[in-house]
């Protein structure tokens, strides 16, 4: 168990230290690396604020939150890429197809965000002609 110890300090570059009683009662125990190290590890963690120990079950609360999290942004992402790619199918058609009634809120809404963005770049292109053709003068 000590081998594997000073193996996994090694190649994870962290500290440890391994404490075996033995069996009678009056042993001392073995320590690894040192007694010294080993109070100071234990002094170390000792000072850890509690909130930042976790076990295993609030972890994997704390992963699955994430994961979650994620899942959710990545669901209105590929909504949001359907959106787009129905929009563009529908240009310039007459009547809009392969469209469900409940997407047409949102199909306006992203048509008037996309609208407005145009609208954003028109401007800028053409303040950015008049900045340009004033410089010319």
């Amino acid at each position: 168990m000590v081998k594997k110890l000073s193996e996994l300090t090694i190649l994870c570059g962290v500290e440890a230290c391994v404490v075996i009683y033995p069996s009678g009662s009056n042993s001392q125990p073995e320590v690894w690396s040192s007694t010294v190290a080993a109070r100071s590890l234990f002094s170390e963690y000792k000072t850890l604020p509690v909130n930042r120990m976790v076990n295993q079950e609030s972890f994997l609360e704390q992963w699955i939150k994430k994961a979650t999290e994620r899942l959710e942004k990545l669901r209105e992402e590929n909504r949001r890429k359907e959106l787009i790619q129905v929009m563009f199918q529908n240009l310039g058609r007459k009547e809009l197809q392969n469209v469900k009634k409940e997407d047409l809120k949102e199909l306006g809404w992203l048509i008037d965000q996309n609208l407005k963005d145009i609208d954003k770049r028109i401007h800028a292109l053409v303040k950015a002609y008049a900045y340009g053709a004033k410089q010319e003068d």
